[in-house]
């Protein structure tokens, strides 16, 4: 195997970490353009190798993703915050949970939660008032927690619960920005930071034991299930995700509940989880669940308000999608500009902006040897805007996404829901929300941004480091 690949020279004791942490997004895009398709720089006490070339992500991610598994930086905070929930899970426990969540991610299902999604989104904007100005980002977010908790955990979700979600998660964000400092503090240091963190959890893991308890003993139907957890049959067709349909008694449809809770609480009851799994999962599944999509659709508003024709072309698919009443997930299958626009601005706008994977072995790419243990970045923030992959990279032209120009590209040129065997579960359920809440939003308003130029922050996800202030104009 060929010799290291080249990368930016470090600082003692914190590599790179500090230009990493100052800005990630410049610094990632400067070692791309300076240094190829695989570039060895250090963040804190490991080794890290970014890879810029979409059939190197594509082997990592899906011909070769046996041989890698997600990494553990040495910081129990991931692991207090999400525990063994889908995203942190490894082996056997990780399969064990796809499957069982699987059936409540079933397409047909998720269709079926148009309305869902529908009345949420109406009764927010209910809420709204011609010229007010809204942070977007707030608004969306608040809107896509009470949809991903009457989808997947089938109950309701109060106002004060959602803001009590929304105001811990940036305490919850800011333990995972990057700093190169971290690494020297432990995780049970009392420190504002340390401190803070262990509250934000305490409190959010109190809202999701407080929505559990309310479901508790409404996760089967007597009529179908008077036996108990014993020999329930479910009628229908098995679901659609790797590894068949979930667990033995919940194959993806028929008469019991098939909302993510009902089916982890009915696993619980046959002994397949704990309580600590149920809540793992549950953490993950809101904070993972309503935090891509609300970010998505900021950065999507965003960039419709700077660009007014995308708006116009928007607006009217919009309009025919509502035309004849509330949109149906039929309707918004029509809006082929809108999924455009949608895929544009995850490409500008990437919410998870990077992927970390770690060898179980010594591996080559791009000619290199890549050292067991190392951490690999997959990176969509870099991939996305590579003049490799697209022409003019950094401005927003739905077009790259008519089916004769999205062909010419390599498939992981544009990877913004992962790939392979872990990608995201949610994928169909966050476009099809996502679509839905343009369909409703831009048939009935104009939103115009009026803030400042947009500046980021990378965390768990990519957000902005600012408001995002839009006026609210009735069309």
């Amino acid at each position: 195997m060929s010799a290291t690949p080249p990368g930016p020279i470090g600082d003692p004791l914190v590599g790179n970490g500090r230009q990493y942490a100052d800005d990630p997004f410049s610094f990632m895009r400067a070692c791309a353009d300076s240094y190829g398709d695989v570039i060895r720089f250090d963040l804190g006490p490991r080794e890290t190798y970014l890879l810029t070339n979409p059939a190197d992500i594509e082997r990592v991610l899906v011909a070769d993703a046996e041989r890698y598994r997600k990494p553990q930086f040495g910081d129990g905070a991931m692991d207090r915050l999400l525990g063994d929930g889908l995203l942190m899970s490894e082996g056997e426990t990780w399969q064990r949970q796809r499957r069982l969540a699987n059936p409540s991610f079933h397409s047909r299902r998720i269709g079926a939660l148009a309305g869902t999604m529908v009345d949420h989104t109406e009764s927010q904007l209910a809420d709204w008032s011609d010229g007010e100005v809204v942070d977007i980002q707030l608004e969306v977010a608040r809107l896509t927690v009470k949809i991903i908790v009457s989808a997947m955990f089938g109950a309701d979700i109060t106002d004060e619960e959602v803001k009590t979600v929304q105001e811990k998660l940036e305490p919850l964000g800011a333990r995972f920005e990057p700093d190169p400092r971290r690494f020297l503090i432990p995780d049970w240091a009392p420190t504002r930071e340390n401190r803070e963190f262990a509250a934000a959890v305490d409190t959010l893991e109190s809202v999701i034991d407080g929505i559990v308890e309310r479901r508790r003993g409404t996760e089967r139907d007597p009529a179908v299930d008077p036996a108990g957890p014993e020999g329930v049959a479910v009628r229908g067709p098995a679901g659609d995700g790797e590894g068949g349909g979930g667990s033995g008694s919940d194959d993806g449809s028929g008469d019991l509940p098939m909302d993510l809770l009902s089916v982890l609480l009915r696993a619980r009851d046959r002994g397949e989880q704990t309580d600590e799994n149920l809540r793992d999962e549950l953490v993950t599944m809101l904070l993972a669940g309503h935090d891509t999509t609300a970010l998505a659709l900021t950065y999507t508003f965003y960039l419709l308000s700077n660009h007014p024709e995308a708006r116009k072309r928007v607006a009217s698919e919009a309009q025919a999608a509502t035309g004849d009443g509330a949109p149906t997930a039929a309707d918004v299958r029509e809006m082929e500009f809108t999924e455009r626009v949608l895929n544009e601005s995850m490409r500008l706008y990437p919410p998870v902006y990077t992927l970390f994977r770690e060898p179980k072995l010594d591996v080559k790419l791009g000619g290199y040897r890549i050292p067991e243990g190392s951490a690999l970045m997959c990176s969509q923030w870099v991939v996305h805007r590579s003049s490799r992959w697209y022409d003019d990279p950094d401005s927003f032209d739905p077009s790259r996404w008519k089916p004769e120009r999205r062909s010419q590209r390599p498939r992981f040129a544009f990877f913004p829901f992962g790939g392979g065997p872990r990608h995201c579960i949610g994928k169909s359920f966050s476009l099809l929300e996502a679509k839905l809440i343009l369909a409703k939003v831009c048939s009935q308003y104009e939103l115009e941004y009026e803030g400042p130029d947009l500046s980021l922050r990378g965390s768990l996800t990519m957000h902005p480091d600012h408001p995002v202030p839009m006026r609210i104009r009735e069309r």
